[in-house]
């Protein structure tokens, strides 16, 4: 006869050294100990935690933090892919951002991953066709972050949105995996056309502070577009646009820009 199986606890080494991170914090700085226990070390999955910081900044007046915290993790155990995009976004700020130097800042202090996550919610409840309640998490994350992104927007996996200011990002834009941006970014259309008429990003794209990309066209994988660029037409996949408009003005410079962050033009280029 067969031994039965012995039930063994999930193993969570990002949720474990998010942890240990929060206790040296408290260590280090007692002050901030009671902030960390409510954000961290009070909860017992990565996932709570999540929950909890989502609702701690979107709650208001108009919504108590525990209706949006019910809210949050009904989302998360309904669809537990949106937790796994979270990881995916944590740890692409960590390995891509020289400013973060643990897992715990962005669940902390930075606004681009909180207002991602809060977007992710918002898209979920969208697609469950809770029109009224997505449109409310966008209008938070936009009070709170300066961060607008419609729910009905579609976003990939693994991504940063570094310092997060004044970031917009329409209802008909796709965004692929492992995609960067900077502050200023505004994914839009160009006029007052309805239906798809918004950007499509693809994977491992760069996109420099203050660029808007404008109006239904495509930017292929592993593109750059420069610092304050202003995209109107199709990009390639692998080159760097620059200027306003924008045109190709080189090769990407790498298999992975959005990884590299590397914003500079070679003497090629510009």
């Amino acid at each position: 006869m067969a031994r039965p199986q012995t039930s063994i606890s999930a193993v969570d080494p990002v949720w474990d050294r998010i942890t240990t991170e929060a206790q040296r914090a408290v260590s280090d700085e007692p002050l901030i100990g009671g902030f960390v226990h409510a954000t961290i070390l009070h909860h017992p999955s990565i996932d709570k935690a999540l929950s909890y910081r989502v609702a701690a900044k979107l709650a208001s007046n108009e919504m108590s933090m525990m209706v949006v915290r019910e809210v949050v993790d009904q989302a998360y155990a309904d669809d537990p892919t949106l937790v796994e995009a979270a990881r995916a976004d944590l740890v692409a700020i960590f390995e891509r951002d020289p400013a973060c130097h643990r897992l715990l800042q962005p669940i902390l202090y930075f606004k681009g991953f909180q207002a991602v996550q809060a977007y992710r919610i918002g898209h979920y409840l969208w697609s469950k066709g809770k029109r009224d309640l997505a449109y409310f998490f966008q209008m938070r994350v936009s009070e709170i972050f300066g961060v607008d992104i419609h729910p009905a927007a579609r976003i990939g996996k693994g991504i940063m949105i570094d310092h997060a200011h004044s970031v917009v990002i329409g209802e008909t834009a796709v965004v692929g995996d492992n995609v960067s941006m900077l502050h200023s970014v505004t994914l839009g259309g160009t006029g007052k056309e309805e239906e798809d008429r918004h950007p499509k990003i693809g994977d491992g794209v760069l996109i420099g502070a203050g660029a808007k990309v404008l109006g239904n066209i495509s930017v292929g994988h592993c593109s750059r577009i420069a610092a304050g660029s202003v995209v109107l037409e199709d990009v390639p996949p692998c080159k760097t646009v620059a200027g306003i408009p924008a045109r190709i003005v080189g090769e990407a410079g790498c298999e992975q820009p959005a990884i590299s962050m590397n914003h500079m033009l070679g003497p090629w280029e510009g």
